[in-house]
């Protein structure tokens, strides 16, 4: 709101928003410059300023708020901890590009998503003949759907979307997020790019920290503590890994030149696979060949031999592909019983 508005135009938008009731001031050059609510009115109509004066006559100054970008998130969860519950969200220029509400969010993380969904789902044959496999449902909502609310339930709300394969289908659903309080980005694969190449076709993002992950997975995975280690480690890549435990019925025998040197009685072993959700750096992005196909292991293997940090972030939640028709399946029921 203007700091040229009325504190009568103030009250009927605190009434609107009922128990969300602040509204943040903005100055001529739409800068924030402060906050008001219901109770600050009430304190100048006791003071005698009339419904007529205009606002900034009462407004509190110098109200927090969150700036985008900012890659440290402590202040982001201390404001959530300390029941901070809405924030404006502010550009380099002070400028209000965004209000969040932490009853309705649970983190504000400083991250681009790409999602990728350019992909043409044969195994999902003939399901996916005339709808993209991003795009079937699961639980009544659309699996990329899923991840997008998800991402956007951590803060996430700056996203592109790889599209290809009856990408217009994927444009006309999701739009350009306006209605979500998120924005959405196209990026047209002329053809398939494998399943990070098309990245390389992004020139703008608005962070230094990029997400890149599959869109068709299923996943209640924590965003936040997924950045929180990321940012502990160090880290210029991160792979998301699925836990794999096998254990084996007999004893394991350790031989060298036919001669046994150890045993281990029914052994268990826990291998770790690729689950498809990758954040890194912004910086790494410059190892990727432009507008080549390129997969998300060439550039881990990338990375590795160029010394970077690449590491695996075990999720211990919920994860599923869903590449199969049995997949596509066990997802109609686990739906209903993972916690999301």
């Amino acid at each position: 709101m203007s700091s040229q508005s009325t504190i009568k135009q103030a009250l009927i938008q605190l009434n609107i928003l009922a128990k969300d009731a602040i509204l943040f001031i903005v100055d001529q050059e739409e800068k924030l410059i402060g906050a008001l609510t219901d109770g600050d009115v009430r304190r100048g109509l006791i003071k005698g300023i009339g419904i007529d004066d205009k606002v900034d006559s009462i407004i509190q100054g110098n109200p927090k708020y969150i700036r985008k970008g900012e890659r440290d998130i402590n202040k982001v969860i201390e404001y959530r901890e300390g029941h901070f519950r809405i924030l404006p969200v502010i550009d380099k220029h002070d400028i209000v590009v965004n209000v969040i509400n932490f009853s309705e969010i649970r983190s504000y993380l400083p991250v681009d998503a790409v999602i990728m969904a350019g992909g043409r789902g044969q195994r999902l044959q003939p399901l996916t003949d005339t709808t993209p496999k991003p795009l079937l449902k699961v639980g009544g909502k659309a699996i990329m759907e899923h991840n997008v609310d998800r991402l956007a339930l951590y803060g996430i709300d700056d996203f592109w979307f790889s599209v290809n394969y009856l990408g217009e289908q994927i444009e006309s659903h999701f739009g350009n997020g306006n209605h979500n309080n998120i924005h959405i980005d196209y990026v047209w694969e002329d053809e398939p790019l494998g399943t990070i190449g098309a990245v390389s076709k992004i020139t703008n993002f608005s962070h230094d920290y990029v997400l890149v992950m599959n869109s068709d997975l299923l996943t209640n995975l924590d965003y936040e503590h997924f950045y929180l280690d990321f940012i502990h480690q160090d880290a210029d890549f991160s792979v998301v890994t699925i836990p794999y435990t096998i254990s084996v019925p007999y004893a394991v025998l350790e031989t060298e030149n036919d001669q046994i040197k150890s045993f281990k009685e029914k052994p268990t072993y826990t291998y770790y696979s690729n689950g498809g959700i990758y954040l890194m750096k912004k910086s790494v992005l410059d190892f990727l060949p432009k507008e080549a196909h390129f997969n998300a292991t060439d550039l881990m293997e990338k990375l590795i031999k160029e010394n970077k940090k690449v590491v695996s972030y075990p999720l211990l939640g919920y994860w599923l592909d869903i590449g199969k028709h049995e997949d596509f399946e066990k997802a109609q029921i686990d739906i209903k019983h993972i916690k999301f």
